[in-house]
């Protein structure tokens, strides 16, 4: 009864917008509509009556970001700048997955090609996009129904709105493919309360359903039942206002509702995590998880043995450097990180060697011990390019 009532008052709602917009009528939406996408129809563009609409279309790759996607999304969020679109609405093909993130195998393949990688410009475009959603003047609606993790954090919880469902996924498992938590991962983590994102970022633990709202990763939770209609409501109101849709999005909203009934999964260990990890080094977070003894604190010991040294150290100090840095800046800092991990020796390529290539779960890390990634080679991986030209330009 609940649940139709409250589908009623979104349907009056919605009616009252629509009398607001007169000269939008549902026959002129329908002439406005066109659909375009990319050559290989991997992300889907329609453009509804002020509302761009993009559809990331590999569901069998989970939505995985390719360079080609990247370029293509980059280029049509800045066309729709210049055409005054009202709003622009993202999603996955699928129930499973969001975007689960770029699609670091094909970076991979790229990097073991006799002639040398240009996996560079995949990253140093994707940023661009992460930093052109961040910096929209429009409102940017991410539908993060199902897996959502690395590229896919990146082209969201960037967004002015984060629509989860109770199928959402959200994890930054950089760590354990030999990368750190990029995407703007260092201007976004260290935000969340009680240290949960260096936990999160070291860990790559999961937050699922209405924990990732909880969290603070979406800003609204709805139920996955409903997501296509909010969808259909927020196009179907016609040239919308930032607070058209956000009076839409707050009718949806049952975060609030789940929030008094359902307890957050690390609710009983949040205590922990904010003294644990809010340590100054990665070591002085394992003596301290160490010193507790508890069960729970022993299974984060197992989890964080198993991720890359090297790793473990640079999302440390990169999260440590964001706290205080602004997206453009973190995304600039990271790319100097990520650049360097990209060559063919390091722990980037036998990660992904190991967890999604020949996926044996064996990845001969170098070094194979924390306390052999000294201070300085940490460092070295963020200090400035000497040519300056191969600096990250954002615009």
């Amino acid at each position: 009864m609940r649940t139709k009532m409250a589908n009623m008052s979104v349907l009056r709602i919605v009616a009252s917008l629509l009398q607001k917009r007169a000269s939008c009528s549902a026959v002129q939406v329908a002439r406005a509509s066109s659909i375009s996408s990319t050559p290989s129809d991997d992300v889907r563009f329609e453009k509804n009556a002020g509302v761009g609409i993009i559809t990331l279309n590999k569901p069998r790759a989970l939505n995985a970001l390719t360079h080609s996607m990247v370029i293509a999304m980059h280029n049509r969020i800045q066309g729709w700048e210049r055409d005054q679109t009202k709003l622009i609405i993202c999603k996955g093909t699928g129930d499973k997955a969001f975007c689960a993130g770029g699609d670091v195998v094909e970076i991979y393949r790229q990097g073991k090609q006799p002639e040398g990688a240009t996996g560079n410009d995949f990253f140093a475009d994707e940023y661009r996009l992460n930093n052109r959603i961040h910096n929209l003047k429009i409102p940017y609606v991410a539908l993060i129904h199902g897996i959502t993790m690395g590229g896919g954090v990146g082209i969201s919880v960037h967004g002015k709105y984060r629509v989860a469902t109770e199928k959402s996924m959200f994890a930054m498992p950089e760590t354990a493919i030999g990368l750190i938590a990029d995407v703007g991962g260092s201007y976004f983590l260290p935000k969340l309360k009680n240290h949960l994102g260096t936990y999160l970022a070291l860990t790559g633990n999961r937050l699922t359903g209405v924990d990732v709202k909880i969290a603070g990763i979406a800003t609204h939770f709805v139920d996955s039942s409903q997501i296509r209609q909010l969808e259909s409501d927020l196009i179907s109101v016609g040239y919308p206002s930032d607070n058209d849709v956000k009076s839409i999005l707050e009718l949806y909203d049952k975060a609030g509702e789940l929030q008094r009934n359902a307890k957050f999964s690390l609710a009983d260990n949040l205590s922990k995590i904010d003294s644990i990890f809010g340590k100054a080094t990665v070591e002085e977070i394992l003596d301290a998880l160490k010193e507790d003894g508890s069960e729970w604190t022993q299974k984060l010991l197992e989890t964080l043995s198993k991720m890359s040294p090297t790793s473990l150290k640079l999302v440390m100090k990169q999260l440590q450097l964001g706290k205080k840095k602004s997206l453009a800046e973190c995304l600039n800092m990271e790319y100097r990180v990520v650049s360097r991990l990209r060559q063919t020796d390091s722990d980037f390529f036998e990660g992904v060697r190991a967890k999604l290539v020949e996926k044996d779960n064996s990845p001969k890390w170098n070094p194979s011990r924390l306390e052999d990634v000294s201070d300085s080679l940490v460092d070295n991986y963020f200090a400035p390019f000497e040519d300056s030209f191969q600096e990250l330009k954002l615009e």
